[in-house]
């Protein structure tokens, strides 16, 4: 009986882990990461670790409350079908809801106990992303991605003045380069998948516009992100060394083939190869940028 009901209880934990899409709040807890051993965090582990925690807890709680204001969407996409609420993993649904809340709470809670300019971008990026994109427009306009695009960039933000306790220039640097990253990011996986997106009426720009001009876009915005993580060593040199450097040309120029052999052949097999290649992207330029800063 013990066993039965420790088998229950793992199986609940793995749902309510998998409400939280860790595959997406993985790698803004790592820029978050960045952030922090950017702005001097080697020498202050403790907030290094309670900054982490804070953006876990908030992407995380952000992720369920999303999945439940979702539900509907979900149910309707092929990609997303196997999600915790449409296959009624979690009843009543609230459950999920109350889940999210709380993570959030705890969020942010944290992030005041750390210092006041931690909570503020804690919270605003909650704001961006379950406010501004999931519930006002990602359902109305092409342009909801652009409008979520801030909930990126704040973990990094957050993790930054977590040790800082000031705002820089760097600081907002690293944060546009994940701010930028997030339209081709989100675009080719829309591109792949536009019929769901057609389904569920959801106005992603590859199912507003033809294929040819959203195409243009994803490869658009992924070598301007390419370009601008140039920024980093030329205001830096000093900091941002052989490693970033290395790591940013050999990726970008992965990244530009991919996203020009996108334009030449504009199939949903390219755009999906694109898409895999998005994150390992971000993340080795973040791994760099955490090596360079403690060397």
């Amino acid at each position: 009986m013990k066993t039965r009901q420790q088998n229950q209880l793992v199986e609940r934990v793995k749902v309510y882990f998998s409400l939280t899409k860790p595959k997406v709040w993985w790698l803004l807890v790592f820029t978050g990461l960045g952030g922090s051993i950017t702005a001097g965090g080697v020498n202050d582990l403790t907030t290094t670790l309670m900054a982490a925690i804070t953006i876990a807890l908030g992407s995380a709680g952000s992720e369920s409350v999303a999945n439940y204001l979702e539900k509907d969407i979900d149910a309707i996409m092929a990609r997303t079908r196997r999600r915790p609420l449409p296959q009624g993993l979690i009843k009543p649904e609230w459950k999920a809801l109350v889940f999210g809340c709380v993570l959030i709470i705890l969020s942010l809670a944290l992030a005041y106990a750390i210092n006041l300019l931690t909570f503020i971008f804690m919270a605003l990026g909650i704001f961006d992303y379950v406010v501004v994109y999931v519930m006002y427009s990602k359902r109305r306009t092409p342009l909801n991605i652009i409008l979520g695009s801030f909930a990126g960039g704040a973990p990094v933000m957050a993790g930054y003045v977590a040790i800082s306790n000031t705002l820089t220039a760097e600081a907002w640097i690293l944060a546009a380069l994940v701010v930028l990253w997030i339209p081709s990011h989100v675009w080719s996986l829309a591109l792949k998948y536009r019929d769901d997106y057609m389904a569920a009426n959801i106005p992603m720009l590859p199912v507003v516009t033809s294929e040819d001009k959203a195409i243009r876009c994803i490869a658009s915005t992924a070598i301007l992100m390419v370009l601008f993580s140039a920024v980093l060593y030329f205001l830096y040199p000093h900091k941002y060394g052989g490693i970033y450097v290395a790591a940013a040309a050999l990726t970008g120029a992965l990244l530009t083939y991919l996203s020009m052999e996108l334009m030449n052949k504009p199939t949903r097999d390219n755009a999906w190869r694109l898409f895999k290649f998005t994150s390992p992207h971000l993340a080795i330029l973040f791994l760099a940028i955490i090596v360079d800063s403690i060397i």
